[in-house]
């Protein structure tokens, strides 16, 4: 059984006599003398690799050590170039961003990422709010009047953006 161990940084292997061994990961795949039988998660170390923020939302994950794909995954080239696509992966890279400096609160890089990507993300819901209208209920609530069903809606972006 693997733990974490009183520093954080490396997982314990438990052996079937209950001694510990030394069994270090250092970047979050699994090493190669854990047990195969052994449930493994990896362990998010500080300042990991990045995933560009499209390529993010494709994976499932904005750090390529905790990227486990699955059969039915979408490719980043088949995601639409378009502005609703950008949005949602400018949201997606806020979002895993602050989950990682829930459990990493020190990492500065991380944390100027985060309002950096924060203020992109919020330029970019207010463009393409102010070209196609409200995506969001808070947003439609901000207007002067309702006009959240409307059409077509956002995710129709097939019919209402342009390249």
């Amino acid at each position: 059984m693997f733990m974490e161990n009183n520093t954080g940084t490396q997982p314990t292997a438990t052996t079937p006599g209950g001694t510990s061994a030394s069994c270090p990961d250092s970047n979050g795949t699994l090493p190669s003398c854990a047990g195969l039988a052994v449930p493994y998660v990896p362990f998010q170390q500080n300042n990991p690799q990045k995933y560009a923020q499209t390529e993010a939302l494709s994976n499932g994950t904005l750090f390529p050590g905790l990227n486990l794909p699955f059969r039915l995954a979408v490719e980043g080239s088949s995601l639409p170039a378009t502005p609703l696509a950008e949005l949602q992966a400018l949201e997606f890279v806020v979002l895993e961003l602050g989950i990682y400096l829930d459990t990493h609160k020190d990492d500065a890089e991380a944390f100027k990422l985060f309002k950096q990507f924060s203020a992109m993300e919020k330029a970019a819901k207010a463009a393409y709010e102010s070209k196609y209208g409200p995506i969001t209920k808070e947003t439609a609530a901000a207007g002067d009047s309702y006009q959240w069903l409307s059409d077509p809606w956002p995710w129709n972006f097939a019919q209402n953006e342009v390249k």
